[in-house]
């Protein structure tokens, strides 16, 4: 992925950040991965997890 590519993802806020503003967390699913930033720092630094590793985040949220 060229450090171009997370620009032209479709970002969405996350359904765990609150409506009240703060700390909010934006995610982009991408082929073959998924993109986490801070939506106050849009242009900081993000995580880029696998599809499986980002599978098994999301599954070991759910359970607790």
């Amino acid at each position: 992925m060229s450090i171009a590519e997370p620009a032209r993802l479709a970002w969405f806020k996350s359904s765990y950040s609150g409506n009240e503003g703060g700390e909010c967390v934006e995610v982009a699913v991408a082929t073959a991965s998924v993109h986490v930033r801070d939506s106050k720092d849009r242009n900081g630094p993000q995580l880029t997890f696998t599809a499986a590793e980002w599978a098994s985040f999301v599954q070991f949220t759910a359970a607790i």
